[in-house]
């Protein structure tokens, strides 16, 4: 069993347009345009895995007066609230507002604020920048630009209610696939360009903007993205699709797929894999779907849009949404009462603690937490080895403060935003990946730290006042983009570390200077392997090593060019290599990616979503490697485990 959800796109085969989700507590809530059956507006849904989706409701009654149309809404979380940003209006005229509700499920309610104060804005997207700063992404008309029609705006978010004043230019219509209506009559005949439906991310420095453009009726129609590496910049962002030599991320398939558009992205369960939620033309109007998203190097790409049966989402090694009686998989000390969605901590005089053995497996773990009380206790998340305390992140609402623990007493506070409530739930991730800890609170910026011991158990803690906990997810894996340290591979690789090999802007590069070989574990039994890999010698290699045994001995999968052209060479130990092409628009000397699901006796081969090869393995190789013979770039590795 591999802990992954088959899906078929649309996951939910009902009119749902212009999907946003949002994850708390480990839950996922989709919003989406209009009115709902209950006659509010903004349908609701409810997923633990985002394939199996439950109706809620609608998010907010209508407003009073003539408001017919309630567009794009999305909600963000903050410090205790949920804040619903929607246009509404007659679609002639709309105008972006904000509701506001202490519940994912609503109700929502308006809060009687006009945020922007063009004659047409929709499509509100809130983004959080490195250092806090939030600024409202939205759709605004240009009618006095070259290419008359809807592009993309930005303006600071003051408070959640609200801006700046001050929105400017982050997309406009350059290219003829932008083209929504070449006589909109509507708008007094003029050839009218759309670019809609923001979204953004940030990636190794760099900010992307996801677009929709175009008309859905258009086989043109898709999603594209913007990029700039100053969120601060007065110009315009570099658009990559022109419609002709670089086409829309997100594309009509004709006859199978139509109109895929107008995306939000999110975590899936394991809280690695991004994943893009679209809506696309069906039977019963936009219907939601999912994809994967991923980068390669600085390419944004999603792995669709998909109209086959498709793994689904990675499931956590261990996941607890605390709607048990009894907490399962756990070992507990103190009172603990669960139920509802959380496990409530009762600390006596000795604490609280919910522990799991993880073993020296590296993980990724996230659960939200608060304090039921804001004076007095002392609550969070504690690393240990052998009953030892190896770091402790603790939030103490008394102090406000949020503190790391050494092992050896050493206590570091760590930075807070004005105005931190203790009593909200907050989102606490944190990564083990040997000794090195990654600790990270909301969207603040993550801090790390190297132990001397690889941690070996993982405890939610609470002492002196009740403390709350939701969501709990565990994944084993880990995952190195190389953002961080330059210099030699860390001590984790074997092989020939210092033969070549060096971290530098963000990549994993190897000289050229005859062949050089990394590989590392710890052991997995079964598990998805991610590679991101560049050639920059045409006559050379690269190569992915999916399943070693702990001294690098296994097959080997090079990426090199043959008689006819590039083909990936596999090569057992001992054995005859095989050849197998690989598609035409797999430039080597572009990142390109490589996905190896592990499963048993035997590994699959991707190239982005399309299979290369399915070979057996030893099924007692647990390690991956890496491979190089002639110049070559990583800038991507990652290792997820399926659970059993």
């Amino acid at each position: 069993m591999t802990g992954r959800i088959p899906y078929h796109n649309p996951v939910f085969a009902h009119n749902f347009p212009d999907p946003f989700v949002l994850k708390y507590c480990g839950e996922y809530w989709a919003y989406c345009t209009g009115y709902w059956s209950d006659g509010r507006v903004f349908g609701i849904l409810r997923s633990r895995d985002l394939v199996n989706w439950q109706e809620v409701g609608g998010a907010m009654l209508p407003l009073p007066g003539d408001y017919p149309c309630y567009w794009a809404p999305e909600v963000t979380y903050d410090n205790g609230r949920f804040y619903l940003y929607y246009s509404a209006g007659d679609e002639a005229t709309m105008h972006i507002r904000v509701a506001t509700s202490d519940h994912p499920a609503g109700p929502f309610v308006d809060q009687g604020t006009r945020l922007t104060h063009e004659p047409f804005a929709i499509d509100a997207h809130v983004f959080v920048a490195a250092d806090g700063r939030r600024f409202l992404f939205y759709a605004a008309d240009f009618l006095t630009h070259e290419r008359i029609g809807t592009g993309t705006v930005i303006d600071r978010l003051l408070d959640p209610f609200t801006t700046a004043g001050q929105p400017r230019p982050v997309t406009r219509a350059l290219y003829d696939w932008h083209i929504y209506d070449p006589q909109r009559a509507e708008k007094g005949g003029v050839c009218w360009h759309t670019l809609e439906g923001p979204f953004v991310l940030e990636h190794k420095g760099i900010i992307y903007q996801m677009i929709s453009g175009g008309n859905w009726q258009n086989p043109s129609y898709g999603v594209t993205y913007a990029t700039t590496r100053d969120i601060d910049t007065p110009g315009e962002w570099g658009q990559l699709c022109d419609g002709e030599r670089v086409l829309p991320i997100l594309r009509t398939i004709p006859n199978r797929v139509i109109g895929p558009g107008h995306n939000s992205v999110v975590r899936g369960p394991d809280n690695r894999q991004l994943y893009c939620v679209y809506h696309r033309w069906g039977s019963d109007g936009r219907q939601l779907a999912i994809d994967p998203l991923e980068w390669a190097g600085e390419r944004l790409f999603v792995l669709g849009p998909s109209h086959s049966p498709q793994p689904g989402p990675i499931w956590p090694t261990f996941a607890d949404f605390f709607d048990r009686p009894q907490p399962d998989g756990w070992q507990t000390s103190g009172r603990w009462q669960v139920g509802d969605g959380v496990a409530l901590a009762h600390p006596a005089e000795g604490g609280a603690t919910l522990a799991y053995e993880t073993g020296a497996l590296p993980f990724l773990a996230e659960v939200s937490a608060r304090a039921v009380a804001e004076q007095g206790g002392r609550y969070g998340i504690r690393l240990s080895r052998d009953g030892r305390t190896l770091l402790q992140l603790r939030l103490s609402p008394a102090h406000s403060t949020v503190t790391l623990i050494q092992a050896d007493g050493t206590e570091e506070e760590l930075p807070l935003p004005a105005g931190f409530r203790f009593d909200a739930f907050h989102l606490l991730r944190v990564e083990v990946d040997g000794r090195r800890v990654t600790y990270r609170i909301d969207e603040l910026p993550a801090v790390w730290r190297d132990l001397n011991e690889t941690p070996t158990g993982i405890a939610l803690v609470a002492h002196g006042r009740p403390a709350a906990f939701a969501g709990f997810a565990l994944t084993a894996g880990w995952q190195d983009d190389f953002d961080r340290d330059e210099g030699l591979p860390g001590p984790e690789w074997a092989g020939n570390r210092d033969g070549g090999w060096a971290i530098r802007a963000r990549q994993l590069r190897f000289d050229g200077a005859g062949e050089g070989r990394l590989w590392r574990g710890p052991c997995l039994a079964n598990y998805e392997l991610v590679v991101n890999a560049r050639l920059d010698d045409a006559a050379g290699a690269y190569g992915i090593a999916p399943a070693l045994s702990p001294d690098g001995v296994g097959p080997l999968l090079t990426v090199e060019r043959g008689s006819g052209g590039w083909v990936a060479r596999w090569q057992q130990p001992g054995g005859e290599p095989q050849e197998f092409p690989l598609p035409q628009r797999c430039d080597p000397a572009d990142f390109q990616q490589f996905r190896c699901c592990k499963e048993g006796d035997r590994v699959s081969i991707y190239w982005m979503e399309h299979e290369v090869v399915a070979l057996p393995v030893a099924p007692a190789a647990t390690c991956v490697g890496l491979y190089a013979r002639g110049a070559a770039a990583f800038d991507l590795i990652r290792v997820s485990a399926f659970p059993r």
